[in-house]
């Protein structure tokens, strides 16, 4: 796979709400070519919140030190001026780890890097810079940091049968601000995902993913919610992924078109995942939602 310009995703025709499909089993997905998924949770919504779409259009995150930090979330809107200048002008889906490290993933237009810019607990600001491999895309859609903290999942737009591991910038030691942050292992899913716009793990071995695939050729449906099951836990080498479809995710709005899924945050304090869903056309003003949902 060689290297691609990154599909840009402009927040007015990016959409949002939406219509809620209980697809607990999703039957008319495709059956996997080995053994059978393993048994997978279902989940149900439970409210929702307006999402903006200047600020909350990309991502989001729970911070869970300091104490009675309040929810992250990402969009052009919080770009940083000086960040922008130099390029990085696409911000993906945020995650902070549970010491309260919190990192944005970003993308430019050219060039063979990526950027990860991390926050300490403290309030200091660094970038961790990537230089991608032979067959990486420039996208850089979205981070996962495993709950030990030492090992960041990085995903790339497009179909993919893989998603990116490296040490988490910032809180491995083995990482520094003034050297290039290093791909050290691949998760090796055992089927194809499209245009995944964020993971978050719900335990070492468990990833909740948001797909904005539009066809819906890979699981039955459009727009679905993923899990991940790892064959083990990060350890800094590859493993391999289970990936099974949960449900659509909600779509639902006053305008008819195409929604945008984005970002996920799972909150292990209440068992909450939310996601963020933009709606069509002129409604991503006006009804763009992040939802709640808990499994059952």
């Amino acid at each position: 796979m060689s290297p691609r310009a990154p599909r840009r995703r402009p927040v007015a025709a990016t959409g949002l709400l939406a219509a809620l499909a209980l697809a607990a089993g999703l039957s008319a997905a495709p059956p996997a070519a080995a053994d059978p998924a393993p048994a997978a949770d279902t989940w149900s919504e439970v409210g929702s919140d307006r999402a903006d779409p200047l600020t909350e259009s990309q991502g989001l995150a729970s911070v869970e030190v300091p104490a009675n930090s309040a929810n992250r979330y990402t969009g052009i809107g919080t770009i940083p001026f000086d960040v922008r200048t130099r390029g990085w002008n696409h911000v993906g889906d945020p995650d902070a780890s549970y010491d309260g490290h919190y990192i944005e993933p970003y993308q430019r237009d050219d060039g063979d890097t990526k950027m990860y810019r991390v926050q300490d607990p403290s309030g200091d600001w660094a970038e961790y810079v990537h230089r991608l491999g032979p067959d990486e895309v420039l996208n850089n859609s979205w981070v996962a940091i495993s709950p030990d903290g030492r090992w960041m999942l990085s995903g790339e737009w497009g179909t993919m049968d893989r998603f990116l591991v490296f040490p988490t910038p910032g809180v491995h030691p083995d990482t520094s601000p003034s050297e290039d942050l290093p791909q050290v292992a691949t998760v090796h899913l055992d089927r194809p995902v499209r245009d995944v716009q964020g993971c978050d793990f719900r335990d070492a071995t468990t990833l909740l993913c948001s797909s904005d695939d539009p066809e819906g050729s890979l699981f039955g449906t459009t727009k679905p919610l993923l899990q991940v099951d790892l064959a083990a836990a990060l350890d800094g080498g590859d493993v391999d992924g289970n990936v099974t479809a949960l449900r659509q995710l909600p779509l639902r709005s006053a305008c008819s078109g195409a929604y945008e899924a984005q970002g996920v945050d799972y909150d292990r304090r209440t068992g909450t995942l939310r996601v963020i869903v933009m709606s069509p056309g002129a409604c991503v003003v006006v009804d763009s939602m992040t939802y709640r949902l808990t499994r059952d």
